[in-house]
């Protein structure tokens, strides 16, 4: 019988008695199967089953869902923690214990999730060990079960690695301050999105930090801006479409049309119009998305080309500046080389040759932008791709 159709399906009677079954029987194989196709069915597909399964959990058959533990889901932790949590004795912390030391790493991440819910603090150690794993969901839990039991120890160790040169350390560092909650780290967690060579990610978890709609109406406004501006320019690539609803891109976007007219505010804007004239363009992007996903992005590029005139070039050219955060967006939504051409004298060798890049694709490179540009540069590398334009 194929369990599985039947859970995921609409029929009620079948559903619950699928659910009725792979928790009654401890049906593992089917439950691994299900952990196998998370990422062939859509997410509201994966809410409904774990709400069945967990209304087929009784105080008869809940420690059946031990036998599962070896095969992990995001969708399906909180079901399986929230059901321990609620029938669970002292047995069952023992076990969770047992599973955070000893087990494998889906074990582990199960039993990090349980202890979320459940406070216990002979388990603070093992969470600090396991909450910069390279296992995401493990480190995650981990790091939100130390939020649960207040334990501050571990964000001076955050902080530490926020300083960190290397990327990955720093990524880490800020996916544990988000995942732990830690708001007052923002302005620590921004200034490091400005250094990362990876701002898409540390930009997505301020989004699951605070919301950007409040953030925009505070003093972080620009760095607001500017943690948005790398969400699209990783949107539907690094950054799931799916986030459209969760950092409210609409609502934005409609805040910023509508509010007093600005450079940076233009340079978002008509950013976001080329990006979602894009994702519709091509259907590579919204082929695996829901419904409600290809609806929102439709409704978002209404918005957008209704609303945004293509050529902006005299309110953003004020953020064609070395000094703006904005500049290599900006630059490459300017229509007039003209704006451009100031910055072939800039000191930052990689924006002059972004510079010289723009002025070719606008047809009106001239020998005498090369001369200049290669007066302010000597990265030899750069040299030479500004010579072969």
């Amino acid at each position: 019988m194929d369990f599985i159709k039947q859970l995921t399906g609409k029929n009620k009677q079948d559903y619950e008695h699928a659910a009725a079954h792979i928790i009654d029987e401890a049906d593992v194989k089917t439950f691994e199967d299900l952990v196998s196709k998370d990422d062939f069915l859509f997410d509201f597909i994966k809410k409904n089953v774990a709400k069945r399964l967990q209304q087929a959990c009784n105080e008869h058959n809940y420690k059946n869902l031990i036998k599962f533990l070896g095969f992990y889901s995001p969708f399906y932790d909180t079901f399986i923690a929230e059901t321990f949590a609620k029938f669970g004795d002292e047995t069952i912390k023992d076990k969770m214990k047992e599973l955070l030391n000893n087990g494998g790493e889906s074990e582990k991440t199960y039993a990090a999730k349980y202890f979320s819910l459940v406070k216990e603090e002979s388990v603070i150690d093992l969470l600090k060990e396991y909450s910069y794993s390279e296992n995401e969901a493990l480190a995650f839990n981990c790091a939100t079960a130390l939020s649960v039991l207040n334990e501050r120890t571990c964000i001076d160790e955050a902080y530490k690695r926020l300083n960190s040169e290397d990327d990955f350390e720093v990524l880490s560092a800020v996916k544990f301050l988000s995942a732990y909650g830690e708001k007052n780290a923002l302005d620590k967690i921004f200034k490091a999105m400005k250094k990362s060579s990876v701002p898409e990610y540390i930009a997505s978890e301020i989004g699951y930090m605070e919301k950007f709609l409040d953030l925009l109406n505070s003093v972080q406004y620009e760095n607001t801006l500017l943690a948005i501006s790398n969400i699209l320019q990783g949107l539907g690539e690094i950054v799931p479409l799916g986030n459209i609803f969760t950092f409210q891109l609409y609502e934005i976007f409609e805040q910023l049309i509508f509010s007093e007219p600005n450079a940076k505010n233009a340079v978002i804007l008509l950013m976001a119009k080329n990006k979602f004239n894009q994702l519709t363009e091509n259907d590579e992007y919204l082929f695996d998305e829901d419904k409600n996903t290809k609806d929102e992005v439709k409704a978002i590029k209404e918005l957008l080309n209704n609303n945004i005139d293509d050529n902006l070039d005299d309110l953003i050219q004020t953020e064609i500046n070395e000094n703006s955060d904005f500049v290599f967006t900006a630059i490459e939504l300017i229509k007039n080389p003209e704006f451009v051409r100031p910055l072939l004298s800039s000191h930052n060798q990689t924006l002059i040759l972004k510079s010289i890049e723009i002025i070719k694709s606008l047809n009106d490179l001239s020998q005498n932008d090369k001369d200049i540009a290669l007066a302010n540069v000597s990265d030899e590398n750069i040299k030479l791709i500004i010579k072969s334009l």
